[in-house]
């Protein structure tokens, strides 16, 4: 399946999402009182090993081209890794995922702080509606640290998308992930070793199967947007809550209220229209292109 076509890619993105969660349980089941910044500093250590054999698509001659870019978001995620990792150990998993999904609402605000993008009625109303919807699903009897730490990770997940676009375009995907968890893993394990707890090798299953599910959903994702327009397909991306409702149903026995339902869907309903929107604006021009080749 290479995700060329729109039902292929719809599919793709479906299946990386389910990864993306299966990803999420093993962070879960780590034991309550494991030590964080070692698990980082395993995760992406181990995600770095399982890059080596992609390691010709890195190009040498554009090795180190815009470091300090690649450092400054391999530090954020760094950060969200952590606040993830604390996120989905005191929060029901489909809670912490709710949560999650209010990067992209966060980055609409990043993209007109920091590039100055002009936020539409329609994307002003979703990030309103989505802020809401996150009090909502937390309240604040229920904000706590927890809380703050998956609020955390949607914060890091939208500074290092905004920060995308400033990284070198010569650099193919594999060069700009490799480059990634390379500079983050001095500070991880500086991290660690500054936590001082003892080696638990107990962690390693949880850090080699949460490291190579999250693979398999860059994976998707790439191969998926690779030759589809991002917003015929990009509303597939929120089927990871339900795999979220599901996964936390069935395996933790974590049954959704009606305050979660409604807080999610007044995060996930306005980013599916701007969806929408977009579709039906492309949808004549692509139109009026096919009606000129069918008259030539």
């Amino acid at each position: 399946m290479s995700g060329k076509t729109v039902h292929g890619a719809i599919i793709l993105l479906v299946i990386g999402n389910a990864l993306a969660l299966i990803s999420d349980v093993f962070v879960k089941l780590l034991e309550p009182e494991a030590p964080v910044f070692q698990f980082a500093f395993l995760r992406s250590l181990i995600t770095l090993l399982l890059l080596l054999p992609l390691a010709k698509q890195v190009s040498r001659r554009h090795l180190f081209t815009g470091l300090k870019i690649h450092a400054l978001r391999a530090h954020i995620q760094l950060g969200g890794i952590l606040c993830m990792v604390v996120a989905l150990g005191n929060l029901p998993l489909a809670t912490a995922n709710a949560v999650f999904y209010a990067a992209p609402i966060l980055v609409m605000v990043l993209a007109a702080a920091l590039f100055r993008e002009r936020l539409t009625l329609l994307s002003t109303g979703a990030v309103v509606s989505g802020f809401l919807g996150i009090v909502v699903i937390l309240r604040p009897v229920e904000f706590n640290w927890a809380a703050i730490a998956a609020l955390g990770a949607a914060l890091a997940l939208a500074l290092a998308a905004v920060l995308v676009r400033r990284l070198p375009a010569e650099q193919s995907t594999v060069h700009k992930l490799f480059l990634n968890y390379l500079l983050l893993l001095p500070m991880a394990g500086a991290l660690a070793l500054w936590e001082g707890a003892p080696m638990d090798f107990s962690m390693l299953t949880s850090a080699l199967g949460s490291a190579l599910f999250i693979l398999g959903y860059n994976v998707t994702v790439l191969l998926a947007y690779r030759q589809v327009d991002a917003n015929q397909v990009t509303s597939a991306e929120y089927t990871g809550l339900i795999w979220a409702v599901c996964i936390g149903w069935i395996g933790f026995s974590e049954v959704p209220d009606l305050w979660f339902v409604a807080g999610s869907l007044m995060i996930v309903v306005p980013l599916l229209m701007i969806g929408w929107r977009h579709r039906t604006i492309r949808q004549p021009s692509t139109d009026s292109k096919r009606n000129c080749q069918v008259a030539a």
